[in-house]
């Protein structure tokens, strides 16, 4: 029998419930405000919460019906996808949002299995169009969305 420990769901769970609790514990310190004036600990908090409750369900399945984590640790789409979120937050200050997500979307398909050209192109025009539509116009947020040239 496997060591319920050792539960790809009770692993998982263990991460999300930390990575909530995380968030809970940083958002202490800030304004809470209601659902119709969020302040800046409302979301991190709520999401927090959420990430602890899905995490608690997971552990408690993966204690219930172990099944045990097959393979090892993919470094290469860790490093990549985690580097692709860095460059992005480094570079939508600097050039603008859609530099932004191209490179984003790049490198972190270079974290995959394999890398098709065409499906990334499609994938970052039409994501791309996405945050566009939903930041700039839909929200309002004041987002660059190319380097300006002065």
């Amino acid at each position: 029998m496997t060591d319920p420990r050792q539960s790809k769901d009770f692993l998982a769970g263990l991460l999300f419930a930390l990575i909530g609790g995380f968030a809970v514990f940083v958002a202490r310190g800030y304004p809470f405000g209601t659902a119709m004036r969020m302040g800046p600990g409302y979301f991190p908090t709520v999401l927090g919460g959420i990430l602890i409750l899905f995490g608690a369900y997971l552990i408690w399945r993966g204690l219930r019906r172990p099944e045990p984590v097959a393979g090892g640790w993919g470094w290469r789409p860790l490093v990549l996808v985690t580097l692709s979120m860095l460059l992005f937050g480094f570079i939508v200050t600097r050039l603008g949002l859609i530099p932004a997500l191209v490179a984003m979307f790049f490198v972190c398909a270079l974290g995959g299995r394999e890398f098709r050209l065409r499906e990334v192109l499609v994938l970052t025009v039409v994501m791309s169009a996405f945050a566009v539509a939903l930041f700039i116009y839909g929200l309002k947020l004041p987002f660059r969305l190319l380097l300006d040239y002065y």
